[in-house]
Parts: C-alpha cells; structure tokens; sequence
C-alpha cells in the first residue's frame, strides 16, 4: 500500500485498498463485493428499524409471513429481501419508501 506523509498527516490511497481488497472497478469479483455491501448495509438499516420499533425478530418475521432465521438472515446481510418481501417489511415497520431524485 502506498503511504505519503502531508503535513505529518499519513496519507494513502483508498481506491488502490479497495482495487487490492476487491478488485479493480468493474470487475466481476468488485461486483461481488458490492453486492455482499449492499445486502449487508440493507441489513443493518432493517436491524436498526426493527430495533426502533421495539419488536423481536419473531413478531416481524409473523408480520410478514415468513420465518426468525430469514429475518435473522436478512440483518445480517446473509440473503437481500426481494424488492417486494422489503416493501412488506418496511410497511410492518410502520416505515414507508421514498424515492427521491439524485442531484447531480
């Protein structure tokens, strides 16, 4: 990894972490990773919802029809909700989705 000191301040580049960690942008093994991300991060914003709401990963689980080891799995980043089956947890929650437009 390469180091620069700036102002007695270490300095390295995270893009060239991630490309080692990763692979390059692109990628299919990048690719990867994000996905696995991505599930984990969905997990954990449904975790601290869930959370928030008081209740237990059963009483969610029933809300939805479904089961505590998927919802277990799910915060824990194991397996990513169809879009559908997120809509009824978010909705069990007592949350809703907005879509918002990105400023660029």
């Amino acid at each position: 990894m390469k180091r620069r000191k700036e102002n007695d301040i270490e300095m390295f580049d995270v893009d060239a972490q991630l490309d080692a960690a990763f692979g390059k942008e692109g990628s299919p093994e990048r690719a990867m990773a994000e996905e696995r991300a991505n599930a984990f991060f969905t997990g954990q914003i449904i975790e601290d919802a869930r959370k928030r709401a008081n209740i237990t990963q059963e009483e969610l689980a029933q809300r939805i029809g479904s089961n505590k080891s998927y919802i277990s799995r799910v915060e824990k980043g194991r397996t990513e909700p169809k879009v559908s089956t997120f809509y009824r947890i978010v909705a069990a929650l007592g949350f809703t989705v907005e879509l918002t437009p990105v400023v660029s």
